[in-house]
């Protein structure tokens, strides 16, 4: 099994999983009709 040669502090251990943050999904606007769409995909209104 595996055993920690040092011990960890907690501002160590627990700063790994300070970024696990939701992120807003990227939005950009359509090139054909000006709706926002999601990036790299068809968009909804046109399906451009």
């Amino acid at each position: 099994m595996a055993v920690p040669k040092h011990k960890v502090s907690k501002q160590s251990g627990n700063s790994r999983f300070a970024n696990w943050k939701i992120k807003n999904p990227s939005i950009s606007e359509c090139p054909q009709c000006h709706e926002l769409k999601p990036n790299h995909r068809v968009c909804p209104n046109c399906g451009y």
